[in-house]
């Protein structure tokens, strides 16, 4: 049975939680770096008019379903995602898969002062994770317009001494999958993954929406209620369904 599904053009695997966590397993078990990204509903729209974006979401090695409504149009299509597999339960099923072996990470995101405080928590919490080190969003780099400044450069090379197994690069998509595309071949760590807000909220910084809300895939009505200036955004969701709805060839496997 094949694992992928394309949907609107971007190949997204058809996975669980656990089987994703096992192939993160068998990633740090390799030589190569394997780079994984959590594409939403949100993000897939994107791709319709950034081709650059969806060539890179599938060049990826692990690419997640993070969006509810990509689960809802793989039945609407009848070719189902087995479940929601979102960044951050991802990205904390690597934080145990770390703690139990000893691998290391790199948080590189989020304000001045945020990946440090993640650090702290994640030590608290994993206190068998080597934090290799950290460093915040706001630099010169491929994210902000400035490929390969020396800034950039001098960040790389920091993570490449450090011997980050595990590298987090919350940017907020599409500059954190548009800098992993850019610098994954020059980094040493075995797994990199673009996981968004998930430094902020590690960090205590962002709250997750109330697990009710999580498991009725209803987080983003949540992120609604909590901030109304989103609606500009959100409505990519129910144009979304229709276009999965009235086209035959934009879920296929």
């Amino acid at each position: 049975m094949n694992n992928i599904i394309k949907i609107l053009g971007v190949d997204v695997n058809k996975i669980t939680l656990d089987e994703a966590t096992n192939k993160i397993k068998e990633f740090l078990n390799e030589d190569e770096t394997k780079v994984v990204y959590t594409p939403n509903t949100e993000i897939i729209m994107e791709t319709r008019k950034d081709q650059e974006l969806k060539s890179i979401l599938n060049e990826g090695n692990l690419v997640v379903p993070d969006g509810i409504g990509l689960v809802y149009a793989s039945r609407i299509k009848k070719k189902p995602l087995p479940e929601r597999v979102t960044g951050f339960d991802l990205s904390v099923k690597i934080l145990e898969v770390a703690n139990e072996l000893g691998y290391s990470l790199y948080l590189l995101g989020g304000k001045e002062g945020v990946s440090e405080e993640a650090a702290l928590k994640i030590k608290e919490k994993y206190p068998n994770i080597k934090i290799a080190g950290c460093h915040n969003g706001y630099f010169k780099g491929t994210h902000t317009g400035h490929i390969k400044h020396e800034e950039e450069n001098k960040i790389i090379n920091e993570i490449n001494a450090s011997g980050a197994d595990i590298l987090f690069v919350g940017f907020g998509a599409p500059k954190q999958e548009k800098w992993i595309k850019e610098n994954k071949d020059s980094l040493n760590c075995k797994v990199i993954i673009g996981n968004g807000g998930t430094i902020d909220v590690l960090a205590g910084k962002v709250k997750r929406a109330p697990e009710i809300y999580q498991k009725l895939g209803l987080e983003w009505l949540y992120r609604l209620i909590k901030e109304p200036k989103r609606i500009k955004r959100q409505i990519v969701l129910p144009l979304f369904i229709l276009i999965v709805l009235f086209s035959r060839d934009n879920v296929v496997e």
